[in-house]
């Protein structure tokens, strides 16, 4: 279940730069024409997390395996996408399959690398952005509309209740709203995949002279401005900046970031943005044979956790031995967490905590 972020944005804002950047390869290729990324470009990362290296050096695992984080690089949205312009229906599609939505805005001047409106306008590209993925979304609605209609009519049951949700996020959708829902709500027209209930957020790609004045760069400050009106926050990331990170050591990495005013690299902020879009949290095993991270819903009980590691645990699931990371760390792994009274067990009730070093007790 590893996170999945898809990576949209209007034809030349740099998507595929930014991909290439975070996946650390030139695996996508990075056009001055519009329309550069024609298939979907994917790539899978690893989720840096210090807590692994410190666990590992405690339970000396056979291997560390790190929660990841799954990357699509989606073809260029153009303006009219819903009616097919640019590669329509083919990047809507690839966008309702992902979890979470970095929408990447130029905010760069290059007279090399043409825009498709003549002009870099960060504030109008995400309006546009959003304005199509909503018009999608209102087809993709009134299209069930129609079944849903025959079916009321019909007098099959449910069918009554859920026409009368699909019209009040109909109704959102027409007056440009995000549809107020509920969990449950939302599950129900799950198959949908209806793009506006996704988690966003906004990447602006920046060039390497203006990552330094921020507070003054006009584009950047449209672009937050634009952002916030739509509820979304704004990560600033120079894609051509990240793509030279890339190509260091993490001490060079570490050097170069702070010679730019940095603390951390885009794809750092991005992962932290989609684990808090999503909600997720990590919770750890540890033993001779590996130590793992895990990513999981926060407020997810035991034996949900128990079923990240293997279906057979969640189903056999008898109770969690459960050891704080800092209690882990602190008395030197499971043995001294036990001596100390800091093992607990938990049954099906406990709700994960972040850091959570967890065993499974199972019988199948």
């Amino acid at each position: 279940m590893a996170l999945e972020i898809g990576i949209v944005g209007p034809p030349n804002s740099g998507k595929s730069t930014v991909f290439n950047a975070l996946m650390k390869s030139a695996q996508a290729e990075a056009s001055r024409h519009p329309f550069g990324t024609i298939e979907p470009n994917v790539g899978v990362v690893e989720v840096p997390d210090d807590r692994l290296q410190r666990l590992a050096e405690i339970a000396k695992p056979g291997r560390i395996v790190p929660a990841t984080v799954r990357f699509t690089d989606i073809a260029g949205l153009a303006k009219d996408a819903h009616l097919g312009a640019g590669l329509g229906n083919r990047f809507l599609a690839d966008v309702r399959a992902c979890q979470a939505i970095a929408i990447v805005i130029r905010c760069f001047e290059d007279p090399d690398v043409m825009h498709p409106e003549g002009r870099v306008d960060p504030a109008s590209d995400l309006d546009t952005i959003l304005l199509e993925l909503m018009l999608s979304d209102l087809s993709v609605v009134s299209t069930r509309e129609h079944s849903l209609e025959k079916e009321a009519r019909g007098r099959v049951p449910g069918a009554k209740e859920k026409l009368d949700l699909l019209l009040r996020i109909k109704a959102s959708l027409e007056q440009g709203v995000t549809p107020d829902l509920s969990s449950d709500e939302r599950d129900q027209f799950k198959d949908l995949g209806l793009i506006s209930l996704k988690e966003k957020v906004v990447i602006a790609n920046l060039g390497e002279d203006q990552v330094a004045h921020l507070d003054s760069e006009p584009h950047y400050l449209a672009l937050q401005a634009k952002a916030r009106e739509h509820g979304l926050d704004v990560i600033p990331i120079p894609a051509q900046v990240e793509a030279e990170l890339a190509a260091l050591s993490d001490e060079e990495a570490r050097e170069y970031l702070a010679s730019l005013g940095r603390e951390k690299t885009g794809l750092d902020q991005l992962i932290e943005a989609g684990f808090r879009m999503l909600n997720l949290i990590v919770f750890f095993t540890a033993g001779p044979m590996e130590v793992r991270a895990w990513e999981i819903r926060k407020g997810a009980k035991a034996p949900e956790a128990a079923g990240r590691v293997h279906s057979d645990l969640q189903r056999g699931f008898i109770r969690a031995e459960v050891i704080s990371y800092e209690d882990y760390v602190r008395y030197g792994g499971e043995h001294g967490a036990k001596e100390a009274g800091k093992l607990r067990l938990e049954g099906k009730e406990y709700v994960v905590q972040d850091g959570d070093v967890i065993h499974v007790r199972f019988k199948v």
